[in-house]
């Protein structure tokens, strides 16, 4: 796993493109490379930054060059030992053990005909020497990241906005219809980027840059198409042995692996699989402090965890989390590159960093399976919310009365089931696009028209529509295959894929999630939505091929979390920062946000009546943000 950058016909190319990859360092702290070659009437530079994960030898150093091409590429190929099998079966000859050096010898041998071949996470440049073509290209689900910036016939790109941003910060403006999104969501979604003007490259696609200035793009995998032929498949899916290969091929290393283990299903799934391929494996775990745990109403993760732990005899790492968030905050802002408001990326930046102290470079993580196998409440919820409907107006509006009138805490501890209740009616009447939207964002169309300035009101029906837009593009009959096809679209990829990459990377460890994966998400959409949701249990599917080799107490155990107690930070560590960002915060002086609906949700929260603490949280991470763009834009 590493850092790429680079330039191509960009004026004074080779001196940004060492500071591009410079900024990346944390990526790959394991080694550094460049390359440069004439293109056209001008110059391509490439950058790279090492993490070494496989052949640790210098065969495996970048960029890489070979007849007429030069690589620099961020990622793992899991199917590497194939691809280099069938290659050497028609005469190729290889230096070294490296994927890098599989994907150079695929990509001469095939070219962009190589992409479908792949297995994997990657984001990559290839130049070739001969038609003075730069490809840039990214992975069919969009685990890595890859930015770039055109301008004038060159581009320039890197593996982090922070990079670019950096950089090009003063002729970058900050897009406001992003930040709505941002607003909307807690993430930014890939079909936007903070910075008008940068954009990010899509899952699954190319982009060619020519010589002659030009530039067009490819896309060589459709997770919609994927979904639509899952739809018409007829049989049944031995979705364990899926699994089970595709853990197994995630454990390809030459350094050692270990696991994320919450103690929830997906990740102790992943650990008993690959404990039974590497006996003694270590995994990570967290939890909180007991006063913030309970006034969270949080799940005890850290029991089922040792019981997995104690079953397949893993090495198990337990960390309290108790951070210095007003130290963390700023950080964390930072290195996620866009303002993501989700604190499990504390979590993770936290977990990986214990790890990277004990010498562990590779984790594994169960990222994807929600979305795949609809399990998360808002996948049941809108299920019922079908049902609800039906219901006579006279019996729901009793209920939604008294529910409204409920708290979400009291000074001690929170009420989750009232947050839920809550929620839940928030949506439960609307139509089903709006309805599973208003399901998991932060703000309904009314209540952001009423957070931003009034100028932006456009922007906000832009990006309403946008999703609106992603959500009905397919063609699936089945209701929770739809959710699960927009939340792999959008969620996975926006949200969980990106903060997973950056507070990751940032504590210099890979990351791997054996669920996203193109073969399994071949199985998941061949399962139909009647399979993933019985009743009202979600991820049903999922549940009957873990128990193949799970405790069914495991399996079976209430979902938790992988989150943090925000309410108690939110009463407690960080009340005085809510404070100063709503009365005087940059985004309130500047107009963008409006101070009297700020001061409003933390009326609400203050007085237990709503749940604002995620809303808040986000808007002290957006303050950051806005702080950092403000600060390089002079």
């Amino acid at each position: 796993m590493c850092g790429i950058a680079g330039t191509y016909l960009w004026p004074d190319g080779g001196p940004l493109t060492d500071r591009l990859t410079k900024t990346l360092a944390h990526r790959g702290p394991d080694g550094s490379g460049r390359y440069e070659h004439r293109a056209g009437a001008g110059e391509v530079h490439l950058g790279h930054r090492r993490l070494s994960i496989i052949d640790l030898s210098e065969t495996g150093a970048q960029p890489m060059v070979l007849d007429g091409l030069a690589l620099s590429y961020n990622g793992e190929l899991y199917n590497a030992p194939e691809l280099r099998a069938e290659l050497e079966a028609a005469g190729v000859r290889f230096r070294g053990t490296s994927d890098t050096e599989v994907l150079l010898q695929a990509w001469r041998r095939w070219g962009t005909d190589c992409l479908p071949k792949l297995r994997g996470m990657f984001a990559f440049a290839m130049f070739e020497e001969g038609t003075g073509e730069l490809f840039l290209v990214r992975d069919q689900l969009g685990i890595k990241p890859l930015f770039f910036v055109r301008r004038n016939g060159g581009v320039a790109f890197a593996s982090e906005l922070k990079a670019l941003a950096g950089e090009l910060g003063g002729s970058l403006q900050v897009d406001n219809a992003a930040l709505i999104a941002s607003l909307l969501y807690y993430w930014v979604p890939d079909s936007r980027c903070a910075y008008q003007g940068a954009e990010k490259l899509q899952p699954g696609t190319w982009l060619r840059c020519r010589p002659d200035g030009q530039v067009d793009r490819g896309r060589f995998w459709s997770l919609r198409e994927v979904a639509e032929e899952g739809a018409a498949f007829d049989g049944e899916v031995d979705l364990h042995e899926v699994i089970a290969e595709s853990t197994a091929k995630h454990l390809l290393s030459d350094v050692p692996v270990a696991t994320f283990l919450s103690g929830g299903l997906d990740s102790s799934y992943l650990t008993a699989l690959a404990a039974r391929s590497q006996p003694g494996i270590s995994a990570y775990t967290i939890g909180f402090r007991a006063e913030d745990a309970k006034f969270e109403a949080m799940p005890d993760d850290l029991k089922y965890a040792r019981i997995v732990a104690e079953r397949f005899g893993v090495d198990l790492h337990e960390i309290e989390i108790a951070p210095q968030v007003l130290d963390l905050l700023p950080k964390m802002t930072y290195h996620l590159d866009e303002p993501i408001g989700d604190p499990a990326a504390i979590n993770s930046f936290l977990i990986c960093s214990a790890a990277r102290e004990a010498g562990v470079k590779v984790m594994l993580s169960g990222m994807g399976a929600d979305e795949l196998f609809a399990g998360y409440r808002k996948h049941l919820a809108n299920l019922i919310a079908l049902r609800y409907h039906k219901v006579p107006g006279a019996v729901r509006k009793p209920v939604e009365s008294l529910v409204d009138r409920l708290p979400v805490a009291s000074a001690k501890r929170g009420y989750r089931s009232v947050r839920f209740a809550k929620r839940f009616l928030s949506f439960a009447g609307l139509p089903e696009e709006t309805a599973f939207r208003r399901s998991y964002t932060m703000y309904d169309r009314a209540e952001l028209l009423d957070l931003v300035n009034p100028d932006l009101a456009a922007s906000v029906d832009d990006v309403l529509t946008e999703h609106a837009d992603t959500y009905n593009d397919q063609a699936l009959d089945d209701f929770v295959n739809r959710m699960c096809l927009a939340d792999s679209r959008m969620f996975l990829p926006g949200l969980n894929l990106t903060y997973t990459d950056r507070s990751t990377m940032a504590a210099s460890t890979e990351v791997r999630t054996p669920f996203v994966d193109v073969e399994v998400v071949r199985a998941a959409f061949k399962i139909p939505g009647n399979k993933k949701i019985v009743g009202r249990a979600g991820k049903v599917a999922l549940k009957n091929a873990a128990l193949n080799i799970l405790p069914s107490e495991i399996v079976h155990r209430p979902k938790g979390l992988f989150s943090a107690p925000l309410r108690a930070w939110m009463s407690r560590d960080l009340a005085p920062l809510v404070r100063e960002v709503v009365n005087d915060g940059v985004l309130v002086s500047s107009g963008f946000l409006q101070r009297e609906a700020l001061q409003r949700m933390v009326a609400e929260d203050a007085a237990g009546q709503e749940d604002r603490g995620k809303h808040l949280w986000h808007v002290l991470t957006l303050e950051y943000w806005y702080r950092n763009a403000m600060a390089g834009a002079k």
